[in-house]
């Protein structure tokens, strides 16, 4: 990238709120030399590490606390030097951290595959992290356990320091010295435990002289009975110096060793830390990825500018790259022009680096080689107004660079010379860039270049858009239509006498005044076609809810009818089965009354019987089978005779003879009958009815699958007629794929409940059989398992 635009796109601002967000040193020189990359996979693939990071951050705080520069450290080692603690210190402060942020990720359950695998690579170095955590403690001093001569040394000191400091209470206590003392208290001079005792019994009090007071009246002296312990304290002291010496030399070697694993992890940690760097700046700045592409394109909605305050920016969309690589705004200063051309450029220069963007989710950025800058911008007090030849030769320079895959940022194209000439010079170059399709944005205040724009495909006109009656700029990007320079109203609402604004007016050529009034109707027409769209989006919104809401409504409405049929189908099946039973009441009853009567008079009536509650059963049964299987309804315009129906009143199938108008005459086998077209439903066309008839012999088959009932009733008769009946039921059973059946035998004399177990022992398809639960009969059926 070209360091002349970040420079000008005020790049290394965001650096510096990069930086503010890393934790560590190593964190944020990797935030402050972050340079955009022109490769799509590298832009990519750190956005993805940035979303991770983001999406880790919502659920936990990564531990990046005790992170520490050691890189000076490791290099004294490497030289030979030996460490101070305060350095080894902060060697165990990140040597910590490196474990707590490999925990971290090992236990994490959500998926940041990059994040993860730079975790797994740090290395922890247990060993080290032990040894240095055995020799300091958590006050950075060294232990008495970092050796047994340090121990041993230690131990010797306070002993003797015990001694001296005994033998100095018993001269302070003796009376023979009170009156020397000027303070009965012990204190130390070099090193040296001594006493402060009167100048005048200086020759009363023996002992070796370290200090004495500012006046002369105190002197400091160490009694003679404690030098020589004083003497082996200090050698002690010394033999202390040299073992400490001795440990931190040993603690630096083993960090030297394990340096080049250090200099690694440290690399990892500070990729870390920069990326959650990268996702705090994301959060703070309410940013979302951008979806990158290869192709040029670029679709920012509601983009913001990241240095502008958040409650004083104005989002904007930009377009650019399809169908059009070259935009030209236009509009009065201080409208903000140079705003959306920064915004683009450094939202570009963000995604770039891997930074989200703040714009709206879908926003769609290329990848650019490169991005030149030419702006001079006087709202900046890091620019200043640039000339005519420094901007040319600027130009000059990016016309031999720039290529199609750059992006071009160019403010007041040709500005600073005469009009005429500049917009000649501004045509020409952009008519140069346009034929190398590189992508532009350009500002201008020359009707001519908006003309030309007209002319010109692959070049779109916009402006931002500036309230005439307030004079203020609202700062909106408006795409498609060039902004006029509103120089007569503004000049008008700020005071200058009428009289001359309409002499300027007079002056104008009419073309041009005429120009800047077709601008202005087709400003006022897009904000009414805004506004016109708006509503009808609303409304769109409005009526689609409404649909939402009557489908719920329709299909409330069809479950609450489907439980309607379905609860008065239970009502009815609960009905038949109450039936049933005082049927076999009546049967009980009438086997009593027929006791002394003809056998076959008796089975007669009990047949009958029989077969009404069959007719009933088969009665609510079709009707269930019916409404599950016929459920579509009839469609007039395409039904044609011949096409088969059912007709829900009657419960059965009959085949259309004649249609007239809402009434049908069905063929229901040899009658006739007029019935209305709402209380039937399409069955099949003619044409599948004749497929039906080819197939009559699956049809039966499976016709006679269906039928098959789970239970028979052989109450009344004899063993040998109750075998012949159950053995037929049991194969049609097996047929239709059953795997319990329940057989009614009655109580009785029992003598058929024998004669059919015994039967059923003997049957090929009887897997076992067992006496029926209460509620189905108890001793008096048998409940049958198939093979």
């Amino acid at each position: 990238m070209e360091k002349e635009a970040l420079k000008t796109l005020e790049y290394e601002k965001i650096l510096a709120l990069l930086q503010e967000d890393a934790g560590s040193v190593l964190g944020k020189e990797m935030a402050g030399s972050l340079l955009p990359t022109d490769d799509f996979d590298e832009a990519q693939e750190q956005l993805q590490q940035t979303a991770e990071a983001l999406t880790v951050m919502q659920l936990a705080s990564p531990p990046l606390g005790g992170i520490r520069d050691i890189r000076s450290q490791i290099k004294k080692v490497h030289l030979g030097a030996v460490l101070e603690i305060t350095d080894i210190t902060e060697v165990m402060s990140t040597l910590y951290a490196m474990r707590n942020l490999k925990q971290f990720f090992r236990g994490l359950e959500t998926d940041a595959p990059l994040l993860k695998e730079w975790a797994r690579s740090i290395e922890i170095l247990g060993q080290l992290e032990h040894n240095l955590d055995n020799a300091i403690d958590e006050h950075g001093s060294l232990r008495d356990e970092a050796s047994v001569e340090l121990a041993r040394i230690r131990r010797e000191i306070r002993s003797s320091q015990a001694r001296v400091k005994s033998s100095l209470t018993g001269i302070l206590h003796a009376p023979e010295y009170q009156k020397a003392f000027q303070d009965a208290i012990v204190t130390m001079r070099g090193d040296r435990y001594v006493i402060p005792v009167k100048q005048e019994y200086r020759h009363a009090f023996p002992g070796i002289v370290h200090d004495q007071s500012a006046t002369g009246a105190t002197l400091f002296i160490e009694p003679m009975a404690v030098v020589e312990l004083n003497n082996d304290i200090k050698q002690l002291t010394l033999a202390e110096h040299h073992e400490v010496e001795r440990i931190l030399r040993s603690l630096s070697e083993q960090i030297g060793r394990s340096g080049d694993t250090l200099q690694e992890n440290l690399q990892i940690l500070a990729k870390v830390d920069f990326t959650f760097a990268k996702a705090k700046l994301a959060r703070r700045m309410q940013a979302v990825e951008p979806v990158l592409n290869d192709e040029g394109r670029v679709r920012l909605q509601q983009a913001r500018h990241p240095l502008i305050v958040a409650a004083k920016v104005v989002p904007i969309d930009i377009r650019l790259g399809d169908p059009y690589r070259m935009l030209l705004i236009t509009g009065p200063n201080t409208g903000g022009k140079t705003v959306c051309m920064k915004t683009l450029g450094l939202l570009a220069l963000m995604a770039q680096s891997g930074c989200f963007i703040p714009a709206a989710f879908g926003s769609e950025m290329p990848v650019y080689h490169n991005i030149y800058a030419d702006i001079g911008d006087e709202q900046s007090i890091e620019q200043s107004l640039s000339t005519f030849s420094s901007h040319m030769t600027h130009m000059v320079s990016i016309l031999q660079q720039a290529e199609t895959t750059d992006l071009l940022l160019l403010d007041e194209l040709g500005a600073g010379t005469d009009p005429e000439e500049g917009a000649s010079l501004a045509m020409a170059i952009l008519e140069q860039l346009l034929k190398n399709k590189i992508s532009v944005v350009a500002t201008t205040h020359y009707s001519e270049l908006k003309t030309f724009a007209y002319t010109q495909e692959g070049i779109e006109n916009a402006c931002v858009e500036f309230d005439v009656k307030t004079l203020r700029p609202t700062y909106r990007l408006l795409i498609g239509i060039p902004g006029a320079s509103n120089a007569f109203a503004i000049s008008r609402r700020l005071g200058l006498p009428a009289s001359l604004v309409l002499r300027a007016g007079q002056l104008i050529q009419a073309d041009h005044a005429q120009f800047e009034h077709v601008i202005n109707e087709l400003e006022h027409e897009k904000i009414m076609y805004e506004q016109r769209n708006a509503d009808i989006m609303e409304r769109q919104q409005r009526v689609t809810q409404l649909e939402s809401k009557l489908e719920t409504m329709k299909n409330e409405l069809l479950q609450k009818k489907a439980a309607i049929i379905r609860k008065a189908r239970e009502e009815s099946a609960t009905l038949v089965r109450r039936t049933r039973r005082e049927s076999e009441e009546v049967i009980k009853e009438l086997k009593e009354q027929f006791r002394d009567q003809g056998s076959k008079k008796r089975q007669q009536v009990i047949q009958t019987a029989r077969d009404q509650l069959k007719e009933s059963s088969s009665r609510v049964r079709s009707s269930i089978v019916a409404d599950k299987t016929y459920r579509q309804r009839l469609d007039l315009s395409s039904l044609a005779v011949g096409d088969t129906v059912y007709v829900l009143s009657l419960a059965q199938k009959g085949t259309v003879a004649a249609m007239d108008g809402q009434e049908l005459t069905v063929q229901l086998g040899s009658m006739k009958m007029t019935v209305k077209a709402s209380g039937c439903r399409f069955v099949s066309s003619g044409k599948a009815a004749e497929a039906e008839r080819n197939t009559h012999t699956s049809a039966l088959y499976m016709q006679k699958v269906a039928a098959a009932h789970r239970e028979l009733d052989i109450r009344g008769l004899m063993v040998d007629e109750g075998e012949q009946i159950v053995g037929k039921f049991l194969d049609d059973a097996a047929l239709a794929g059953l795997k319990q059946v329940l057989i009614i035998h009655g109580k009785g004399t029992g003598a058929l409940r024998k004669g059919i177990h015994g039967y059923l022992k003997r049957h090929k398809s009887v897997k076992d059989f067992n006496f029926a639960d209460i509620d189905e009969g108890g001793t008096g059926a048998t409940l049958v398992n198939l093979k």
